[in-house]
């Protein structure tokens, strides 16, 4: 019938018809502008045909759709709002024409259908869902909001409550929720998908089951009483203030768009969706955090080139070492551990050591609290690390991270001695922002297998890594490193050795000129965060991000760079050194351009600046 580039229109057997979603020039399956062209012309042929009694959707991918080319989000959001809004209504009136058919549709979820993938999916009139699938649609990660109908059929389905929790959260949901919800009609085993789909598909087609009652219901305004959609409404909203505030609009909006869309039916609450579309594309955060995914998919891509370039395999790991507890080691080690390493954690003090494990066993308490891991699995976790004073403890590490104190001197007075309990084919990584790796180098007998690894903090959250090859660092060290940092789940980018690197190179400047705006009174505290956080889509504004960091490491820092450079740009403020030296280092001391005796929360200005 119709054979495109990303999906094929062909006859099955029963009178059926079949859209196969199978991208020609991809591993998956994704709607761009190609997808949406193929399935105009797919839609257009079903609307003539008159001797078909049903429609499958199906993927031949091993994922059903993972939603909207992200890449294309760009000349999107700059075109006018009239083309935005034609485009969003083209899509849309596909998905209505599937779901307008004179005859019933059936989706057959294969594996993940995310987004858009999803969206197409809720056009059908019921949906059966692999075992291992999942669905879910995560747009609000990206600052947005679904724009193909999610926020229209999903409540028309689940109900609203259940709906805005779905789409604020941006959570993939597992199979089984999906059924207890009625997001899904049944869940099958992948290898029955199909069979159990066309089952399901004839007893629509002969009247055995209904269809046009669940129609009707997604034609129409919410079941729910207005009364009851707004009190509901009212709780969300306190919800999500009380954790994002209005720093992160695109929740609100969707609670603002679905609570509207509420009493309207569907081609209604749809043109209301591409509006609140539209308005939530143009603001800053959603602009950043679309930036933000994409230039965290480039690294990713880079990184894997880099890795693959290489042509020696890496050899594994089966015992990683941290030299420095504290909460960054205690971070990097509970890393190492939940990603399946056996971990050594090195101190010379007691105290360090039970701050990390507390660390670590904070995190792991986390995850079991939100039910992605069982008391008995954090346990498991738990039991990688061994903490230890002896050096001997370390002897038959293949990695060892050195996470002391941000100090050359102290630095170059542990790693020759980390050197010597090590087999000669071990790694040595320091966790070093700022310092230079060829000058720590210098004080080893091997610096060839010596690299800086710079996690950031907090390093179990934070993906990315800085890798800093040293003058004499060997291609076989760096090939290994690149591997284990992505098995730890992070993306590591490759940079030279220059004080502070990247990422500190432009931010403790950043840091360093809020400072001194603060200390020159051109603003407050919380207005000079809340000026970037606002205009600039930052997550956390430059002072409480300092006092996050630990102001003396800001000092530090500032101080190599000033030092490697010479360069006035990179002096640091008297204030910064000033409350340094009176010990006021931000969150480690309780207390910073904010006060944190009570909570970690950055909510009370420090009384010196009030």
């Amino acid at each position: 019938m119709y054979s495109g580039k990303t999906l094929c229109l062909k006859s099955i057997e029963n009178g059926f018809a079949e859209i196969n979603f199978d991208n020609q020039s991809g591993s998956v399956n994704v709607f761009n502008q190609e997808t949406l062209a193929d399935l105009h012309q797919a839609v257009s042929i079903l609307g003539n045909a008159t001797d078909i009694r049903g429609l499958l959707l199906s993927s031949s991918k091993s994922v059903f759709v993972v939603g909207a080319d992200i890449t294309e989000f760009s000349s999107m959001f700059a075109a006018s709002k009239e083309d935005f809004l034609k485009g969003a209504q083209h899509a849309n009136s596909l998905f209505s024409q599937i779901e307008d058919m004179p005859f019933p549709s059936v989706a057959a979820i294969n594996g993940f259908a995310l987004g858009g993938g999803f969206e197409v999916c809720l056009a059908c009139d019921c949906r059966l869902i692999s075992s291992t699938a999942a669905i879910g649609l995560p747009e609000t990660g990206l600052g947005i909001l679904p724009g193909w109908g999610g926020t229209v059929r999903l409540p028309r389905l689940v109900g609203y409550a259940t709906a805005v929790q779905w789409v604020t959260s941006g959570n993939q949901q597992k199979p089984e929720a999906a059924l207890a919800a009625g997001a899904v009609d049944g869940v099958v085993a992948p290898e029955a998908l199909r069979d159990e789909s066309l089952k399901l598909l004839a007893e629509l087609a002969d009247g055995s089951r209904d269809y046009q009652a669940r129609r009707t219901q997604k034609l129409s305004a919410l079941v729910e009483a207005p009364e009851e959609v707004t009190g509901l409404s009212e709780n969300f909203q306190a919800m999500i203030q009380s954790k994002v505030g209005v720093h992160y609009p695109a929740p609100l909006k969707v609670v603002e768009l679905m609570t509207a869309a509420a009493s309207a039916d569907r081609d209604e609450a749809i043109r209301l969706e591409n509006l609140a579309f539209y308005e939530i594309s143009q603001t800053p955060q959603a602009r950043a955090m679309v930036g933000l995914f994409l230039n965290d998919q480039a690294i990713t891509k880079r990184a894997r080139g880099y890795a693959a370039a290489l042509s020696e395999k890496p050899a594994p790991v089966s015992l990683a070492g941290v030299i420095g507890a504290g909460i960054m080691g205690g971070g990097i080690a509970y890393q190492n551990a939940v990603r399946g390493y056996a971990v050594a954690m090195k101190d010379i003090a007691d105290s360090a050591l039970d701050l990390g494990m507390q660390e670590a066993s904070k995190l792991l308490g986390k995850s079991v609290k939100r039910g992605k891991l069982s008391e008995e699995g954090a346990a498991q976790i738990m039991a990688k690390i061994t903490p230890t004073l002896d050096d001997a403890a370390i002897a038959d590490c293949d990695m060892v991270v050195e996470a002391v104190v941000e100090l050359e001197s102290v630095k170059k007075q542990v790693l020759p001695s980390v050197e010597a309990q090590l087999a000669s084919t071990a790694i040595i990584a320091s966790n070093t922002s700022s310092l230079s790796i060829t000058s720590l180098a210098a004080c080893l007998q091997q610096p060839e297998r010596f690299i800086g690894v710079h996690f950031f903090n907090p390093a179990p959250l934070m993906k990315l890594v800085e890798i800093i090859r040293g003058y004499s660092t060997s291609d076989e060290v760096t090939n290994q490193i690149m591997e284990i940092s992505k098995n730890l789940g992070k993306v590591p980018v490759e940079v030279n050795d220059y004080p502070g690197f990247v990422a500190n190179r432009i931010l403790m400047p950043m840091i360093n000129e809020a400072i001194e705006t603060l200390n020159h009174g051109v603003s407050s505290v919380k207005n000079i965060d809340e000026i970037m956080k606002l205009g600039m889509g930052h997550p956390m504004g430059p002072l409480q991000l300092a006092d996050f960091i630990g102001l003396d490491v800001c000092l530090s820092i500032l101080d190599v760079m000033y030092e490697g450079f010479k360069s006035p740009k990179y002096a640091a403020s008297p204030l910064l050194k000033n409350m340094v030296l009176a010990g006021k280092l931000g969150v480690k001391s309780k207390e910073g351009f904010y006060d944190y005796s009570d909570n970690k929360k950055a909510e009370v200005v420090s009384k010196q600046f009030q």
